[in-house]
């Protein structure tokens, strides 16, 4: 909780927020706190209003058909998770036994799911102001970074074989396993005679990786 707060730069006036934002959905119900997928939902929500009003002010310029994917690339789970990661988020989850010694903490989609908890509890205690100024900071090198809009892999693959006149990407499930609270997709993108194989903790997520696989070891 201590390190929570620090990362937050919030002190809670109630702290039981903090507790469930923590709380992995596995853990629920440990000392009568839930999980935090009520804190993701809003917290999902608060992140896309901040970061959409920033990106406003930065390219003011810029119409809907370039702010959009300015936009989903900063709220996907990979970028809040490589936020997550460098501020060690993974040591302040609550997670059950089992899931811990399973890796749960480390996994991407977890660590994004919490920090859009954090977000969530935070704005529910301290307001959109301390929300903002928590957002700006830690996402802040992310979005310094972003020059040209980016395009998400799954389109930019498909761009690649219609200019070339080939099939659409096929994409297709290897495999899944895991608990329904912690799943694991392998995915298979192909295109023509050329594949790449990802995996993540939700189906998106994997497909995602496999094109942007894919796309790098194909020719230009």
């Amino acid at each position: 909780m201590d390190a929570a707060q620090a990362f937050l730069g919030h002190q809670f006036a109630r702290p039981e927020l903090l507790a469930e934002a923590l709380t992995h959905r596995s853990a629920a119900g440990a000392k009568g706190v839930g999980s935090n997928e009520r804190l993701e939902f809003i917290g999902d929500r608060v992140l896309g209003l901040v970061v959409a009003e920033w990106l406003i002010e930065r390219f003011p310029a810029e119409q809907e058909g370039k702010l959009g994917p300015r936009l989903a690339a900063l709220v996907s789970k990979p970028a809040l998770a490589a936020v997550a990661e460098a501020h060690e988020v993974s040591e302040m989850l609550i997670v059950a036994p089992g899931e811990a010694k399973r890796g749960v903490r480390t996994q991407a989609n977890v660590l994004a799911d919490a920090l859009e908890a954090m977000i969530g509890a935070l704005y529910l205690d301290a307001g959109l102001d301390a929300v903002k100024a928590f957002i700006r900071r830690v996402m802040a090198e992310a979005v310094q970074a972003q020059s040209a809009p980016p395009k998400d892999p799954k389109t930019a693959l498909q761009e690649w074989a219609l200019k070339r006149a080939l099939s659409l990407p096929v994409y297709t499930v290897v495999s899944q396993s895991g608990p329904s609270h912690a799943p694991l997709f392998v995915i298979r993108v192909s295109v023509g005679s050329a594949s790449a194989e990802a995996k993540a903790g939700a189906k998106r997520a994997a497909e995602q990786e496999a094109a942007r696989m894919l796309l790098e070891i194909l020719p230009e």
